[in-house]
């Protein structure tokens, strides 16, 4: 701990700004960007970096695609992230993938875990989506789960489907992680009538195949 110059009260180190907060007033800070339900990247504050990610989502955005949450547990607790990059790799193996950000704070939970359950929402569960990307609340506060039958991952009531996994590889891809899973098991939910459509996400907006 660095010694508190002279002239400067002793409680000063408890009071002064975080780093963080000088760094923005200073200019070219980092800032969030969501690029994702629930997925904030660092993008520098200058206009030119701002328009570029801008741009970025935008584009991507014309990728329509389904929304998951990615659970597991963390002791007793259980741990949830919304996640709308989502894709399927091998049959044989069975592999898929999801690809959580750097920023991610769920992700460290998982990885530690080394185990992970897919669900993949229903068109009736945007609140859920909403729920597991929000930061500093209890995120499965009013959602009932029961555990996914090969890793004890929760699995969510009324999702359309689920698949249980164990972490297969992880690499590096920017400011992502690109998270490869075997699937130890799974498990489709077309039993309950009210869960028949998915909830799609599309140029910032939710969606399903509902006309």
């Amino acid at each position: 701990m660095s010694e508190i110059p002279e002239g400067i009260s002793p409680d000063a180190r408890e009071t002064w700004p975080h780093p963080e907060l000088i760094q923005s007033w200073l200019g070219d800070a980092e800032v969030d960007f969501e690029l994702r339900p629930g997925e904030e990247v660092a993008v520098h504050d200058d206009p030119e970096a701002q328009a570029a990610a801008r741009r970025f989502r935008d584009t991507l955005g014309c990728f329509a695609s389904g929304i998951t949450v990615i659970t597991t547990m963390s002791g007793d607790e259980p741990v949830g992230m919304t996640c709308q990059s989502f894709a399927s790799v091998s049959l044989d193996p069975p592999l898929i993938t999801f690809i959580p950000a750097r920023s991610s704070r769920a992700w460290p939970a998982i990885q530690r875990s080394g185990r992970f359950c897919v669900n993949v929402l229903a068109a009736d569960q945007e609140h859920v989506s909403g729920q597991m990307a929000t930061k500093g609340i209890d995120k499965f506060a009013g959602i009932d789960w029961t555990p996914a039958r090969a890793t004890g991952s929760p699995v969510l009531a009324g999702a359309l489907a689920h698949l249980d996994c164990t972490i297969h590889a992880v690499y590096e891809g920017g400011d992502h992680f690109i998270v490869v899973g075997k699937v130890e098991h799974l498990e489709a939910h077309p039993e309950d009538a009210a869960v028949a459509e998915p909830l799609l996400y599309f140029k910032g907006r939710y969606r399903t195949t509902d006309a």
